[in-house]
């Protein structure tokens, strides 16, 4: 088929809604169409939905063609492409879940359970500076500086026994300070 007798075929789509002349155009340009996706690396199944949403694309919107701007393949083949890149676009940015867990706020808390714990944490702190100096070193060491007792051990020149069992008194001496104030 020549230029112009495929620019008739679009004019009369848009014109009339011509089925005919879209029924010869489809056979014309399907498989190109197809062939084309294919080049660009669509998968089968993605390369036959691209090229009908291509060809329902040209039956809606038949009276955007302008002959004068550029040839129906050209323009068929744009809208290919560019059905193509949406695709791609939207599997690299898959679509908003509302349901996804990192997207899901967390739990409220309870007011009371708030303070609750802003006075555990109080009562914590406190303990904590009753501790002896070398236990509450040994202590801040283990859990806020998220050391193990072997590091410890090295760093302060104590032996690994030491470490344990005066972290282990210091734990005993604040569990039995927090529970007492409770």
């Amino acid at each position: 088929m020549d230029r112009e007798h495929l620019a008739d075929l679009v004019e009369a789509i848009a014109g009339s809604g011509d089925r005919e002349a879209f029924a010869s155009l489809f056979q014309y340009f399907a498989p190109r169409v197809k062939a084309y996706l294919l080049r660009l690396g669509a998968q089968d199944g993605m390369a036959e939905e691209l090229m009908q949403e291509t060809m329902l694309t040209i039956w809606r919107r038949a009276a955007t063609f302008d002959r004068s701007r550029s040839s129906v393949s050209t323009w068929l083949f744009t809208i290919a492409r560019n059905r193509r890149i949406d695709v791609l676009r939207k599997e690299r940015r898959p679509e908003f879940d509302p349901n996804d867990p990192a997207l899901v706020p967390a739990e409220s808390v309870a007011q009371d359970d708030l303070v609750d714990a802003q006075q555990r944490d109080e009562r914590l702190r406190a303990a904590v500076q009753t501790l002896p100096a070398e236990q509450a070193e040994l202590i801040h060491q283990a859990f806020f500086a998220d050391k193990s007792h072997r590091e410890i051990a090295a760093e302060s020149g104590l032996p690994l026994g030491t470490v344990k069992s005066r972290i282990r008194l210091a734990l005993a001496r604040l569990r039995a300070a927090v529970d007492d104030e409770a």
